[in-house]
């Protein structure tokens, strides 16, 4: 009886670590961007793999927008709002673009998911 308890004791440890496990995996990764203030708008990062993100938009600027596109994805601030905006999107493999609509010929630029 003794070893029947320690062995439903394992198995649920392990099952426990189990399920924690996959829950961290599945956490969305967290990556920004940021339009003004001034002519400038950035992004995190350069190259990030395929998965979930949840990307914090920081619009500093009243003249700026932030424009993400690329493959399965299309989403922007607006131009006159200042504020913070949080989005979970779903990025696959290819090339990303961000813009400032408005300044598009000199605030823009791309990274890559592998």
């Amino acid at each position: 009886m003794r070893s029947t308890l320690a062995a439903v004791a394992v198995a649920a440890v392990v099952a426990v670590a189990a399920l924690a496990g996959s829950a961290t995996a599945a956490a969305p990764g967290k990556l920004s961007g940021t339009d003004g203030p001034g002519f400038t708008i950035t992004f995190s990062a350069k190259t990030v793999k395929a998965g979930t993100y949840v990307i914090t938009i920081h619009d500093r600027s009243n003249i700026h927008d932030f424009h993400l596109t690329g493959p399965g994805v299309n989403m922007a601030t607006s131009v006159p709002a200042v504020k913070t905006s949080t989005w979970t999107v779903k990025l696959k493999r290819g090339t990303y673009t961000f813009v400032c609509d408005p300044h598009r010929t000199i605030m823009h630029g791309t990274f890559k998911v592998t």
